[in-house]
């Protein structure tokens, strides 16, 4: 279902906006799609692998997400929106945290405007969409080449190929331009308020069962979708922590970066 956060029109609203640029957008660098391929660290098949993601930001939130996976010690990766980032102190200020931190985050393409909530009218200019993820990629200084698509879970790597039939047009815009599309496994879903919908312990009870009834894209695999609006606040921000907490009890589980992800096009880069 394709639908516009509440917390998304939020942000539109209340967060600061900076007067854009003229600036037509750049190109897909050419480095993007030739990357010599790099060797991934062995997967071990007694292991199970997460991958926690965060999208929409940089936003209220955000700062509570990098605490909390620096204080937990896990990795993590933040699908941002390029005008999030781009238009405002607060976007910078959080954009640049997450880069004093490279060996626990990484930062990846969600696209310039999440098609301004506009989700169908996106999806039918392919071409236009394309250009948008491109600037994201310009804007945020992107060396990697994985993306996620607004408002759709979608697949395009070297392994999986899974889109509807509403965003194919734009999936295969990006992968001849030499991105992965990234989806998820599971979604931990939001209320109407923007607040988690299910408590840490429940999610973290969802996540072992999905795992161990390999209810994943790949198996072993387990790739989690959460917004970063949704832990504003301390209480929802615990829920966040119980959750990573009790996941991090399994021996077998090692929390990983979605750039690690198996099967990417030039390993992701």
């Amino acid at each position: 279902m394709i639908i516009a956060p509440f917390f998304y029109i939020f942000s539109l609203i209340f967060l600061p906006l900076s007067k854009p640029k003229s600036k037509a957008p750049k190109v897909l660098p050419q480095a993007i799609v030739t990357q010599v391929i790099v060797p991934v660290k062995p997967v071990n098949p007694n292991t199970k692998y997460i991958y926690l993601t965060f999208d929409d930001g940089p936003l209220f939130g955000t700062s509570n997400c990098i605490d909390i996976c620096l204080q937990e010690e896990v990795q993590a990766s933040f699908f941002q929106v390029g005008m999030h980032m781009a238009r405002s102190k607060l976007g910078k200020d959080l954009y640049n945290r997450i880069l004093q931190h490279p060996d626990v985050f990484e930062i990846l393409n969600h696209s310039y405007t999440h098609a301004n909530g506009k989700y169908l009218n996106f999806y039918h200019h392919p071409d236009a969409a394309l250009l948008d993820f491109i600037k994201a990629h310009n804007s945020l200084k992107l060396t990697n080449n994985l993306v996620r698509l607004p408002g759709n879970n979608a697949w395009n790597t070297l392994n999986h190929k899974r889109t509807s039939s509403l965003v194919k047009p734009v999936v295969l815009k990006l992968d001849s331009a030499g991105y992965n599309v990234m989806g998820w496994d599971i979604e931990w879903d939001f209320n109407k308020q923007g607040k988690p919908s299910e408590s840490g312990e429940k999610m973290a009870r969802i996540i072992d069962s999905s795992i161990a009834r390999n209810r994943t894209l790949t198996k072993n695999h387990m790739v989690i979708l959460m917004h970063d609006q949704m832990y504003r606040t301390a209480s929802d921000s615990t829920k966040l922590a119980t959750m990573i907490g009790l996941l991090k009890k399994n021996p077998n589980y090692e929390f990983r970066k979605i750039s690690q992800y198996p099967g990417l096009k030039n390993s992701g880069h």
